[in-house]
């Protein structure tokens, strides 16, 4: 049978089931502390593919569009903080400090690249932008995202010491990335035949932060602190986020005068927000139940912003013959 349309694909319905498994079945104990080690090396693992994945000489010869990627870069790490950081008077008030500042988190955070390149594609975009773009958004957010958490959250969020989660970002994200790109000449060829590999390795170090971050918020209380009304609220704040973000990249790049195709590869690019980078900085930046929190307005925007532009880009694709 085909999956309905309005229905989340398999990987977000295994991220509530695990969330679901965490509320009833909390890890805790021994078994808390032998599950973060687990998660800890399959986030090393995962930066050390991306490191021998990803060619940085691509990279470079693909910011010849240099327009196009700096507006992205732009709203990525400058207008998406800039809207979270001015927003959180308001967003305390209403969503409460924890799930305000998980808004923040993950305004910081880089582009997607799958399912921005995906959603390209499919609406006729400038697909090799898109590639260059994310590739791009991808790698400066491995520097970028934890330094702009560190200044805008660092002073919120309980238990974090500047010096500490610089060190763990350089241990455990910056050097296996490191070490990824200095062997990518012997093992590139291997990563490129075998990308089920790192797509399961992504996803898998995923579910261990998901289930361990939300075993460690159940344990201390996090279902007793959230009733449902909040949660409705903070989809709602998800969508106007997204809204404002879709917004802003349609009028400015028809202002600044974007052929259509680039216009479209700017509207994903710019909007999105990636699941698969904002897990693993979470658990090297964070510890305690505080993650749990930071997670969900993540996770709820991940799921908002992939059905929203999946409609796009099939609108995009239906009026396709109607451009000129």
């Amino acid at each position: 049978m085909r999956r309905p349309s309005w229905l989340p694909d398999a990987f977000v319905l295994t991220l509530v089931a695990l969330i679901a498994l965490a509320s009833v079945v909390p890890v805790r104990g021994e078994a808390a502390r032998w599950a973060g080690g687990l998660t800890n090396a399959a986030i090393a693992l995962l930066f050390f593919l991306h490191g021998a994945k990803l060619s940085f000489s691509a990279v470079l010869q693909g910011l010849a569009h240099w327009r196009l990627h700096d507006f992205v870069l732009a709203v990525t790490f400058i207008g998406f903080p800039l809207l979270g950081w001015a927003a959180q008077p308001l967003l305390t008030a209403v969503l409460g400090p924890e799930l305000a500042r998980g808004v923040l988190y993950f305004c910081v955070l880089p582009s997607t690249v799958q399912s921005a390149i995906a959603l390209t594609s499919m609406a006729r975009g400038n697909v090799s932008a898109a590639v260059c773009a994310a590739a791009v958004s991808s790698l400066l957010g491995v520097f970028l995202t934890p330094a702009l958490v560190l200044v805008l959250l660092g002073s919120a969020v309980q238990g974090i010491d500047f010096g500490q989660a610089l060190m763990r970002v350089m241990v455990q994200l910056l050097l296996p990335f490191a070490a990824g790109q200095l062997v990518r000449r012997w093992i590139a060829g291997w990563v490129g035949r075998h990308r089920g590999v790192l797509r399961h390795v992504d996803q898998s170090s995923i579910y261990l932060v998901i289930y361990t971050a939300f075993s460690q918020a159940v344990v201390d209380g996090l279902w007793r602190q959230l009733p449902l009304q909040r949660l409705l609220l903070l989809v709602l704040v998800c969508g106007v986020m997204l809204a404002l973000a879709l917004g802003l990249c349609h009028w400015a790049t028809g202002r600044l005068g974007f052929a259509l195709p680039d216009r479209i590869t700017v509207l994903f690019g710019g909007s999105q927000k990636s699941l698969a980078t904002g897990v693993p900085i979470a658990q090297v930046l964070f510890a305690g139940g505080t993650m749990g929190a930071l997670l969900l307005p993540l996770m709820v925007y991940h799921q908002v912003q992939l059905m929203t532009c999946a409609a796009l880009a099939r609108r995009f694709q239906a009026h396709e013959g109607d451009r000129t």
